[in-house]
């Protein structure tokens, strides 16, 4: 599949904004990041180097654990993988607008503090 990274940029900031407004409304000081691959010191802190790979990564404090101390800081990030996404879909045959959607809104769960377990549950894992 042949696709630019500014295309893959433009999915990624389509999916976050057909985002409900319930949630859209409140998601502050977070930035979405598009990098080719995952670089060998996020696998292994991931504890996914020589294992597998990783599609995104979301890296911050959520919104459910912010308090009144939480001022003055870098946004949180979330770093979709472009690659790693591509190959998945060549692969599996599923198509990529899907899979970036599920990835995508996979982190924002991050974000808003939802667990690994409850996203496989919601369909977004």
């Amino acid at each position: 599949m042949d696709i630019t990274k500014e295309d893959f940029e433009a999915l990624v900031q389509k999916v976050v904004a057909i985002l409900p407004d319930t949630f859209k409304s409140r998601i502050e000081n977070l930035e979405f990041i598009v990098r080719e691959y995952p670089d060998i010191e996020i696998l292994k802190h991931q504890h996914l180097y020589g294992r597998g790979t990783l599609l995104g990564l979301y890296e911050g404090v959520p919104l459910a654990r912010r308090g009144p101390g939480y001022q003055a800081v870098l946004p949180d990030r979330i770093t979709i993988f472009m690659f790693p996404i591509i190959e998945y879909c060549n692969m599996s045959g599923e198509d990529i607008k899907e899979k970036l959607r599920k990835v995508v809104l996979h982190e924002i769960g991050h974000y808003f503090g939802l667990s690994e377990k409850e996203l496989r549950t919601m369909g977004v894992a």
